[in-house]
């Protein structure tokens, strides 16, 4: 199971990846980093990234539908109810997937994709893959 540099390296050998980070979304922190930051600053990029994954992951307007997996009080409440965001540009694609542990989790994976070079679904696909493989700790 890789750890964190590991992660990043592996996500960077998806087409069209432009850069990569694992952050925590309670601090904003990065707790790694690999690739180019979109505005040049990877702990920025961290910070304004963990707004956008902090609001998706707190607010029940996200949240799946009563009498699904996911219900809060359960096990499965430890990580947040959100899976991915997806935020696209004109150039670009920024995917952020969470990643469930078994620990209460505020960690996501942002991955930075060209939109000419990159592949938006076998990102996506590929990500969950290794978030879903990723060691913290």
């Amino acid at each position: 199971m890789p750890g964190i540099d590991e992660c990043l390296l592996e996500v960077m050998r998806l087409p069209g990846a432009r850069g990569a980070s694992v952050v925590d979304w309670t601090s904003g922190l990065a707790l790694g980093t690999v690739g180019a930051a979109r505005n040049g600053d990877h702990e920025e990029t961290a910070a304004e990234t963990a707004e956008l994954a902090r609001l998706a992951a707190e607010h029940l307007a996200f949240a799946p539908a009563e009498g699904s997996d996911w219900a809060p009080g359960t096990a499965s409440d430890k990580s947040p109810p959100v899976e991915d965001v997806i935020v696209t540009n004109r150039d670009g694609y920024h995917l952020l997937r969470f990643v469930r542990t078994t620990f209460d989790s505020s960690v996501f994976v942002h991955l930075w994709l060209d939109r000419d070079e990159g592949n938006l679904a076998l990102a996506r696909l590929r990500l969950t893959d290794i978030a879903d493989r990723l060691v913290l700790g």
